[in-house]
């Protein structure tokens, strides 16, 4: 891939899903696009752009989105937001709250929505409660992987042992792979899976929500996309709901109607 091509592929990536690629990353985009590219059997990476930059192709830019994303995360990613906000559902719960509705922002492969639900269950125990979790991502990909909910023994082995029996079942891969963890249909059914451009607002959802995770995806954007896309978690958030980013964001100077109520975890006025 040429210089002039790279360059026209990072104001793309940008201008459509608000990701900022660094000028030294020619050859993680090549080895990216490249992937795509021979699944079309097209050689030249100027005549894949020109294919995606086709008026009728909205279809290979969401293929495209894809290819580039970055998808890394686990269960139970970074365990001190799922214990804060543990304690949060039974105080919610104490108070007379019946019904909580939760924003997992970029659900990638599933791991965080699952850990959500899962922490939500624990929290609610036996009582009647009306908990819903939205999960979304740019990526169709990893969501055909989160509604699958299928995972392997290493990527379970951050889930508690009571955990993967209460919340699981051993099964054979849907690709007649070894066997996996399939999440059983309790989280399952408390998990809308949509796609969504985090850095297309406004959101379509009205809210309110009464904590979101935006966690670790932020890092791919730049200060006009980030205050985007917080003030819009700031208009979706209930009076008193909590944002939860990253452990690694610095988001002080971007937040304006939130406070700080715990390393990386902000509440609304």
């Amino acid at each position: 891939m040429n210089q002039k091509t790279f360059d026209k592929f990072r104001d793309l990536f940008y201008e459509k899903a608000g990701i900022a690629i660094n000028a030294n990353k020619i050859a993680l985009v090549t080895a990216r696009v490249g992937k795509r590219m021979r699944e079309l059997t097209i050689d030249d990476p100027g005549d894949y752009l020109k294919y995606v930059m086709d008026g009728d192709n909205g279809e290979e830019m969401v293929h495209l989105l894809d290819c580039i994303s970055t998808n890394v995360t686990s269960f139970y990613r970074e365990r001190d937001h799922f214990d804060f906000l543990t304690k949060l559902i039974r105080q919610w719960i104490d108070e007379g709250q019946t019904r909580i509705r939760l924003w997992c922002a970029a659900a990638s492969t599933g791991e965080e929505p699952y850990t959500l639900a899962m922490t939500v269950r624990e929290a609610v125990e036996d009582r009647n409660i009306d908990a819903k979790l939205l999960a979304t991502d740019i990526s169709t990909r990893v969501l055909d992987a989160c509604r699958k909910g299928e995972y392997s023994e290493k990527q379970v082995a951050a889930i508690p042992k009571e955990f993967q029996t209460r919340y699981f079942t051993r099964v054979n891969g849907h690709d007649g792979s070894m066997k996996k963890y399939e999440a059983k249909d309790e989280l399952k059914s408390m998990i809308s899976f949509s796609r969504l451009n985090l850095s297309q607002t406004p959101f379509p959802m009205k809210g309110p929500f009464d904590a979101i995770f935006v966690r670790n995806v932020m890092i791919y954007f730049d200060d006009a996309v980030r205050k985007r896309l917080l003030d819009e978690c700031q208009r979706l958030l209930r009076p008193g709901g909590y944002l939860f980013v990253g452990h690694a964001e610095t988001l002080a100077a971007l937040l304006c109607d939130l406070k700080s109520a715990a390393p990386s975890v902000y509440v609304k006025n």
